[in-house]
């Protein structure tokens, strides 16, 4: 009996099964400095540095790809073996991922121009100041389209919401404190040209994973984030991208299981 050719179907088929099992990870992010941009014509930022230490800790093959938030978002929720970064958990996202995190904790804050002198308090005062940019896919937008928020304005990215504010076409700025500065370095503006107002929501920043993906897999990450908290990774990284970070604040991202 020959058996060359049903070995050699077997051994194809293994080759095949294994090539399936072992599908390259693709991880997007958005271009949002300090978590993630482009230095050099490579991914860099706090975000990058973690998953980079996580894919080295995993094993994992994976490529991390900078695209527009709305593509990532996207194919985060309909493709396998993909993930989304930095992305905020919420309840609304909640059954649409599963997720690794938290990898960061800051808070959503409201913010005008200093020289403006207003005083801004509650969301009926948000109300009163007429248009409120966001980007259309950014949790806070969620958040304030739920609260029926009348003067809400849905912008396609950051850079725009940023514009609109530098140029006075609106009267607010919404956005995370870890990232503020970042945004505004953009727009050649720096914090001191703000008054902080009053914080709409803390957030934590996540690995958000299809899916569609391997759930053993996304439990292997979540484990190797909790080594990096154990064994002072993940704070050594915090540290370096955020050195004027809020003690009480690290340590309860430090804490978080």
């Amino acid at each position: 009996m020959n058996l060359k050719c049903p070995v050699a179907v077997l051994l194809l088929f293994c080759g095949l099964c294994a090539h399936v099992a072992a599908a390259d990870l693709r991880l997007y992010t958005e271009n949002y400095r300090p978590f993630s941009y482009l230095e050099n014509g490579k991914p860099s930022g706090m975000a990058v540095a973690v998953v980079e230490e996580l894919i080295r800790r995993t094993g994992e093959t994976a490529h991390i790809e900078l695209v527009p938030w709305t593509r990532g978002y996207h194919q985060a929720r309909h493709q396998a073996d993909t993930a989304l970064f930095s992305t905020v958990r919420t309840a609304q996202r909640e059954a649409e991922f599963q997720w690794v995190g938290p990898i960061a904790r800051g808070y959503t804050r409201f913010y005008t121009h200093k020289d403006a002198g207003l005083r801004v308090a509650s969301l009926e005062d948000v109300r009163r100041l007429g248009t409120l940019a966001i980007p259309k896919q950014w949790y806070s937008y969620e958040l304030l389209r739920e609260q029926n928020l009348d003067n809400l304005y849905g912008v396609s990215t950051p850079q725009d919401m940023l514009r609109m504010f530098r140029h006075r076409r609106v009267k607010l700025l919404l956005a995370n404190n870890l990232t503020l500065d970042g945004m505004l370095a953009e727009q050649g503006m720096n914090a001191g040209q703000l008054q902080e107002q009053f914080d709409l929501m803390p957030n934590d920043s996540y690995i958000a994973f299809s899916l569609n993906t391997d759930p053993a897999l996304v439990a292997r990450w979540q484990q190797a984030l909790q080594q990096m908290r154990h064994d002072g990774s993940l704070e050594r990284i915090y540290r370096h991208w955020f050195p004027a970070a809020d003690e009480r604040t690290l340590v309860d991202l430090l804490r978080s299981e």
